[in-house]
């Protein structure tokens, strides 16, 4: 059992393309306090490419990626910035 991840909110964004699933979390991530923790599912394949680099750029922390049956779940835990 893993606090962080069994508390994590789901966001999902399946059958979204590029650029949606960045942009939405993007914006759900602006609305969380820094620290807290947010799950993206995608189905976009370059969901694998995106999500690292922004969390990368915004200083957030990506701290889970699964390959998951039609997709990818991250786990994503909100910066400071």
């Amino acid at each position: 059992m893993n606090l962080v991840r069994d508390a994590a909110e789901v966001y999902d964004l399946k059958g979204l393309n590029c650029p949606l699933p960045v942009l939405k979390a993007r914006k759900r991530l602006a609305g969380m306090k820094p620290g807290a923790c947010l799950w993206l599912e995608t189905t976009d394949p370059l969901a694998a490419i995106d999500i690292p680099a922004f969390c990368a750029e915004q200083k957030h922390r990506l701290v889970e990626t699964r390959v998951v049956p039609g997709g990818h779940r991250f786990l994503i835990e909100r910066g400071a910035g």
